[in-house]
């Protein structure tokens, strides 16, 4: 079994929703060990929409997915592990709250199988 490393959160947004994001990605790393990533006012990676990343412990997945659970404001959340397999850790291991989007896997089919490890 593969050893989660940690945990991303990606907050979604779009241009009327961004001040909401901000204030919950905000609020997540005045309140936990979080860290908070860039607010992105494009697409990033495999995510469709506009996104801000929270980084955090594998010891503070228990307090801060609850926390989002209720706090995310009507605004979609993608919380993945970390494990090192990028391409499962975002297909198969995520967990969605909140509408469930297609994310472009595309850009993990480059990695070559070792870094999948």
């Amino acid at each position: 079994m593969p050893e989660i490393t940690g945990y991303h959160a990606h907050v979604y947004y779009d241009a009327d929703t961004q001040h909401t994001a901000q204030q919950v990605c905000e609020e997540a790393a005045r309140l936990f060990p979080v860290r908070m990533g860039r607010m992105h006012s494009r697409n990033v990676g495999p995510h469709p929409r506009w996104s801000c990343q929270l980084s955090f412990a594998t010891d503070a997945f228990d307090q801060v997915t609850p926390w989002l659970m209720l706090n995310r404001r009507g605004l979609t959340v993608f919380t993945h592990p970390e494990t090192g397999d990028h391409l499962a850790d975002h297909r198969d291991r995520a967990i969605w709250m909140g509408e469930m989007l297609d994310l472009d896997l595309s850009i993990f089919d480059t990695l070559q199988p070792s870094a999948r490890a």
